[in-house]
């Protein structure tokens, strides 16, 4: 008859196998990674997209209440560009005051 060893804890998990602690860590990692890819996938999608969510909106207000916030704003006086980063590419909204008055799309810049 072989003697029995005292029971095994969860740090004294055998070599090559995870004990509870190293199999809820695993898990918890794998969540992390999928809620991670989820958010990248949710992000603000094509240009194609943030060009026809934002087709008929003339104000600041509106525009920010449908996009979000700009990825980039730029100020020139009365005048700011919101930059809106796009899977691929980029839209671009001119805002004089509080009215939209201009979009345009286009790649991004390639590193020079």
């Amino acid at each position: 008859m072989m003697a029995r060893s005292a029971p095994q804890t969860v740090a004294e998990a055998p070599a090559g196998r995870p004990g509870r602690r190293g199999k809820r860590m695993m898990t918890r990692a794998f969540v992390c990674a999928v809620a991670v890819l989820g958010l990248v996938a949710c992000g603000r999608g094509t240009k194609e997209d943030i060009v026809s969510k934002a087709r008929d909106i003339s104000k600041r207000a509106e525009l920010e209440r449908v996009l979000g916030q700009p990825d980039e704003i730029t100020k020139l006086g009365p005048v700011e560009t919101w930059r809106y980063k796009a899977t691929n590419g980029e839209v671009i909204f001119l805002i004089v005051g509080d009215d939209v008055t201009l979009q345009a799309a286009g790649a991004r810049d390639k590193a020079k």
